[in-house]
Order: structure tokens, then sequence, then C-alpha cells
């Protein structure tokens, strides 16, 4: 226990109180639980747009947020298709393929993405995205036109459209995404986009985000 102790306070998750020997939280646990209140807050008012999104479309979507250089499934609901997209929550993937992935990895901060881009970009699919200059002039239409797509990056027939969810500082933190196998895609996506789109920016005036 001794030894358990010792490591936590080390990490600054524990810190040993002053002339006793209780212990407190840390300012890490500190951070973690902000972390988890804002993904909380994500998610529980998320659950109203995701299920609006299937009642239209009937395709799987999901809530996809950013922790540190990776992407994880926080909420999902599944359409009633018998073919359709796994979508398991607590997922983890890199932020460089697929849709949301890089909606996340186009809006994070400067440090996350040099990160990223200069580490090694492995290939999933012949459809990744591993040319840096590629990746990186993807990156900036993503910023241009406030959303993504992708076909086959991270598994092959799955076309993906994600979009951005800012928190209340203005960070992006999260995403709305639906994911379709390429099967039975749309020839046109435009009325996706336009809904994804407008869900995420309603959830993000719900968390507090008021645009310059």
């Amino acid at each position: 226990t001794f030894r358990m102790l010792a490591t936590l306070e080390h990490t600054s998750f524990i810190a040993k109180d002053r002339g006793a020997t209780t212990y407190s939280l840390g300012p890490i646990a500190l951070v973690l639980g902000l972390a988890a209140r804002e993904q909380v807050g994500v998610t529980r008012l998320a659950v109203k747009y995701l299920d609006a999104l299937v009642s239209e479309f009937n395709e799987s979507v999901a809530v996809i947020v950013r922790d540190d250089m990776e992407c994880v499934t926080v909420e999902r609901l599944q359409c009633t298709h018998d073919v359709r997209v796994q979508m398991p929550l607590g997922r983890r993937r890199p932020m460089y393929a697929g849709a949301s992935g890089k909606v996340l990895l186009a809006y994070a901060p400067a440090d996350v993405r040099t990160k990223i881009l200069d580490g090694e970009l492995v290939r999933f699919t012949p459809r990744t995205i591993t040319n840096k200059i590629k990746l990186k002039q993807e990156l900036k239409r993503i910023l241009e036109q406030g959303y993504a797509n992708s076909s086959g990056e991270m598994a092959a027939d799955v076309l993906a459209i994600a979009a951005p969810v800012f928190s209340a500082d203005g960070q992006v933190l999260s995403t709305l995404s639906m994911s379709i196998p390429v099967g039975r895609a749309p020839t046109d996506i435009g009325p996706v986009v336009k809904k994804l789109k407008a869900s995420a920016a309603s959830l993000s005036a719900e968390l507090g985000y008021r645009p310059a």
C-alpha cells in the first residue's frame, strides 16, 4: 500500500498532508475530474442529437473525444440495419485517420498537431493518409469547410463524416460523427453534412460556446 501511495504521490494524483499521515487528491486528479465532467456533459447533452440523426438517416452515429494523442468513442447509437458499422464504446484510434480523428487533429493545439505529424503515420488501409504534406493540406481543408469525411481510411468499405463540437472556451474536444457502409452511402453527402454541422453547432451552444 505504501508503494502504491508513493507512486500516486510522485505522479501528483494524491498529495500528502503536511504534518499528518493522511492524503488528499492532487492536481492531476483535479484535471482528470474536470475532463471527465466535460465529457459527461457532452455525452448527456448529445443523446438527443444522436437520436434525431438516427431517426432521419438510420445510420450509426457517435460522440468521439480527444484524449491526449488519441480519439475515443464515448457514446454511440447504432442504426437498425442488419449490416452496420461497429462502434464499440471506449475504442481508441489515432487522430490522423478517419473523419473524427482528422477533425480533432485539425482543431487540436499546435503542439499536439506537431507531435503527431512528426511521428510515424501507420497505414491501416490503402486509403490511409500517411503523406504528411497531404495530411497538412487535408487538415487545412477541414478547418475551412468545418467538417471532415473519410472513405476507407481506418476500415475498408466505411464512409465516415464528422463535425466539430466546441466547448465553452472555444476548444474542440469532441465530434459528432456518422459511419455508413459504402454500399449504402448516398451519392450526395450534402444533407448529412448539413445536419451533422447543425447538430454539432446546437450541441456546442448548449455547452456554452459562443462564436466570435
